[in-house]
């Protein structure tokens, strides 16, 4: 049983999301496994990687299509990679966050990069995920997915792959769409906002209309096609595409919903081994990914009757060469690479769907951030210790144009080490140094009103950061704690109720750490424990404010699991998340304080035979009443401009099912 649940998806205690594993994890990085195999109450990635990592936290923005955070770091502040190919949302207010455009059943592995340790990604400030989708196979393989939920959720999803010695090819495609979710108090999403404006009536615009209220939260569809061709030997040309289409996504606290959000990312990979005895891998890659996002307010009492729809219409594309180049000399690891993007990002507004008739106004004016860089690692072990370091040195371009150029260098570098005690105990430590440049709309975005909301002169974002901790492995235990102090300057923030330049650069330090821990209580049950624990501080207050708290710094969060293997594959889980309160908070800026809360969730996976799985769950089984997203004016949410901003709850009691086939 014990290595059973070491290897299998119940050693994170997935039960909200999708079933993972955790992988021996590296100093900087924790492995997700296993995340496509049981998507269970929807195919959101950002739910399954809040649920499994200690590290991450989620920001509700709707049912579907929310976004993570890294010990407190999003946006741009964290990256996002799909096998290789770097992902932007267009959207400013992150309805289509980048971790939205991929989903669960598409996916192999997830690496977690915790810190400023990734010389390979352009913009690796304070963390990282990098995306794996599922490789192609030889043999003939079939999966389908079936899930039912309450809220009239339904999700089908199928996979084939096979091929020969030359050439293996995989297709999967999904489908999935559910009814406004329910929260502890039996308000669906439309009902939360209804309830905020009988307090707040100066906002009874942004209603839903009555036709709309019931409406269907989302309907997402995505496809993904792949083919691994054999050129040579120990060369390999490998092509992949995925499309992703949203429709009538519901966003209740924000002023505007999505219409729709279609993505695609293409990549054509070359890969050559083992060239010669010191040159062990050379591997060129061009991908290219763009969203199309229109939001708007067509569904909104503000656009009832003769009242004008508005929209505010955004596009990105992204285009990129990689060449990495792997090399052994005299026991050391070598990565040299080289890495060069370009990023369009684009916005205008409508009035009635004509942007001539609100005078071809932009948001975004045609902004391009040009990267060019150059990296390189190196890996070298002395007996018990393993030491990594790497280095990075970029040279960034971003113009528009209607607004001032911004030219950015950077030298970026860390240094990785673990020592190990014995074959159980290790120690391990992380140095590192990154840089991050401000975004489009951190620079130029323009409001509706025609004001300039961006801040064209702001620096890149420097972190400095050093990590600590201690892992031990055994055939009773497995426990790892891992601390971190983050020195960030030129931190890009934003202050609220400032209509022009509202972004500035501060200094501010960022302290706290996770732990994991899974204990083998016996051949057939184990308990699985997370946490983590964060604080921000500004150096000092923004201009006219005096509080220091920086914003997005989630409490103490945690869960403990009891996992039962009753029978051969087939596992009862009994977990309890928990948060609590958050009153550290920057109230200036938009949060509010959080009541801590508790949930109890369960399920049964039954393995009905080696083909054909049948898992049962119940999520918040006591209808708790609770909200785990702040409310930081980064985002542009509901509110009347001098009381609080409308929070969003958690789902209540939600039943699921899911049925999965494997031939």
């Amino acid at each position: 049983m014990k290595k059973t649940l070491l290897l299998s998806m119940i050693a994170a205690s997935a039960l909200y999301s999708a079933d993972v594993v955790l992988s021996p994890i590296a100093v900087e990085a924790t492995t997700v496994t296993e995340v496509a195999q049981k998507a269970q109450t929807s195919a959101d990635l950002a739910q399954a990687l809040s649920d499994n990592v200690p590290a991450i936290d989620m920001s509700r923005r709707s049912a579907i299509a929310n976004d993570i955070l890294i010990r407190g770091q999003k946006r741009d502040n964290i990256t996002v990679e799909v096998d290789g190919t770097k992902v932007y949302g267009a959207c400013p207010n992150r309805m289509d966050p980048p971790v939205s455009h991929i989903v669960a059943n598409q996916i192999d592995t997830v690496e977690v990069i915790e810190g400023p340790y990734d010389v390979t990604t352009f913009g690796t400030l304070s963390g990282g995920v990098k995306i794996t989708t599922k490789k192609p196979s030889k043999d003939l393989k079939t999966s389908i997915n079936l899930g039912f939920g309450s809220w009239n959720y339904r999700k089908f999803g199928a996979t084939v792959s096979g091929g020969n010695d030359r050439i293996r090819l995989l297709v999967t495609a999904s489908s999935e769409s559910a009814d406004q979710y329910h929260d502890g108090d039996s308000n669906t999403l439309s009902q939360q906002l209804d309830k905020y404006i009988e307090t707040h009536p100066s906002v009874a615009g942004t209603a839903y209309q009555p036709e709309y209220k019931d409406m269907q939260a989302y309907k997402k569809k995505s496809a993904m096609a792949k083919a691994f061709i054999k050129t040579l030997d120990d060369q390999e040309l490998r092509l992949s595409v995925t499309a992703n289409r949203s429709d009538t996504v519901l966003y209740p606290n924000s002023k505007m919903d999505a219409n729709y959000d279609d993505s695609n990312i293409y990549s054509v990979i070359y890969n050559i081994d083992n060239i010669n005895k010191n040159y062990t891998n050379i591997n060129i890659e061009y991908y290219h990914s763009d969203v199309d996002h229109p939001m708007g307010t067509d569904y909104r009492m503000s656009s009832y009757g003769t009242n004008p729809v508005m929209t505010n219409w955004l596009t990105t594309d992204m285009d990129g060469v990689k060449l990495k180049n792997t090399l052994e000399v005299a026991e050391y690891k070598v990565l040299i690479g080289l890495d060069a993007s370009q990023r369009k990002w684009d916005g205008h507004y409508e009035k009635d769907h004509s942007a001539a008739a609100i005078g071809y106004k932009k948001s975004i004016d045609n902004a391009i951030t040009d990267n060019r860089a150059i990296f390189a690692k190196v890996t070298k072990s002395f007996g018990a210790v393993t030491l990594e370091a790497g280095a990075r040195y970029d040279d960034t371009s971003i113009t528009n144009d209607s607004f001032n150029s911004n030219d950015y260098t950077a030298l970026s570098a860390n240094i990785l080490g673990t020592y190990a005690l014995n074959k159980e105990n290790r120690l391990f430590f992380g140095l590192g140094q990154a840089y991050r440049v401000p975004d489009a709309r951190e620079l130029y975005f323009v409001s509706s009103m025609g004001n300039l909301v961006g801040t064209p002169d702001l620096d890149q974002v420097k972190n400095n950061e050093v990590d600590l901790g201690y892992e031990i492995d055994n055939d009773a235990l497995k426990f790892k704690i891992k601390a971190f102090y983050s020195m960030l300057s030129d931190y890009i923030y934003i202050k609220k109720g400032v209509a022009v330049n509202a972004f500035s650069n501060i200094d501010a330090t960022i302290y706290g750490g996770e732990m994991s821990a899974s204990l083998y209580l016996n051949d057939d049950m184990t308990l699985d424990m997370g946490a983590s624990y964060k604080r921000g501080k500004k150096d000092a207050p923004l201009a006219g404010q005096t509080g220091t708290n920086l914003a997005d710094m989630a409490p103490l969060r945690g869960n403990v699991a009891l996992n039962y293997e009753y029978a051969r594959k087939s596992v009862a889980t009994l977990e309890v998340r928990a948060s609590d309160r958050w009153d550290q908070i920057d109230e200036e800026n938009g949060e509010q304080v959080l009541a801590g809360w508790a949930i109890l969730n369960a399920k049964v996976k039954h393995a009905v035979n080696k083909k054909f799985d049948l898992t049962i769950g119940m999520n918040n089984i006591l209808n708790k009443t609770y909200a785990q997203s702040n409310t930081y004016a980064d985002l542009t949410l509901i509110t009347t401009g001098t009381d609080d901003i409308m929070l969003l709850n958690e789902p209540g009691r939600y039943f699921y099912t899911n049925l999965d086939f494997k031939f």
